[in-house]
């Protein structure tokens, strides 16, 4: 993408090199009807260039400009041929250099340019790294609650079968001491589970594993209470 100046410094090309062309001419005249109609051409070429040289801050080259301009601007109100010529000729090795420096400036110019584009496309680099990372954390993110989701799912569902099969020894347990006439309380579990959920696999099956224990100790001391009697 060409900026503002740079396009100015390409356009006044064109300008400058008219402006020469009819330096030249106004110079290679042999009257000055002549000389002053191509003097008048180039100097109205040399003024559309100051403007462009103005605008892509091509300083040097728009000094030179400048100077072969003011120079040409007194071919209009010379006497004679010979004065116009003197005028023409400065102004025709000046606009040389206007395009010297023009080259230069353009040059220059392109370099910025190529610069600017590469500063360009490393924020455009930066902002898409950014966003990569912004759409990893986010799936990350959703990987993570999908997870803790299915990890939820999955102790609720541990923690129903183990219920059930604590409560169906709980009555068969119950049914044999009933059977026996061991005239024996109840066994009962502690129903106080409710922050089960919250803890991890291992803790869960822990707890699980001790109710059962504690039941079956307890149905143990119960039968052999029983028997002694």
């Amino acid at each position: 993408m060409q900026s503002y100046g740079q396009t100015a410094c390409s356009d006044a090309h064109s300008d400058v090199n008219y402006a020469y062309s009819h330096v030249k001419s106004a110079y290679n005249s042999n009257n000055i009807d002549h000389l002053k109609y191509y003097s008048k051409r180039s100097f109205d070429a040399f003024e559309r260039t100051k403007l462009k040289l103005e605008a892509c801050k091509c300083e040097e080259s728009y000094n030179y400009a400048y100077d072969a301009s003011r120079l040409l601007s007194n071919v209009e109100n010379v006497n004679t041929f010979e004065d116009g010529r003197y005028y023409v000729k400065r102004a025709r090795d000046i606009a040389k250099d206007v395009i010297n420096e023009l080259e230069l400036c353009t040059e220059l110019s392109i370099e910025d340019n190529a610069l600017l584009e590469l500063q360009n496309e490393q924020i455009r680099l930066k902002l898409q790294q950014t966003e990569l990372k912004l759409k990893e954390a986010q799936i990350k993110q959703k990987l993570a609650e999908r997870e803790e989701k299915e990890l939820y799912l999955k102790k609720e569902l541990f923690i129903s079968k183990n219920e059930i099969a604590i409560n169906s020894n709980i009555k068969a347990y119950n049914d044999l001491l009933l059977v026996l006439d061991c005239n024996s309380e109840v066994i009962k579990k502690d129903k106080n589970n409710s922050d089960l959920i919250s803890k991890n696999m291992d803790e869960i099956k822990s707890h699980y594993i001790n109710v059962i224990k504690d039941i079956t100790s307890s149905y143990l001391k119960k039968i052999n209470k029983c028997s002694l009697r």
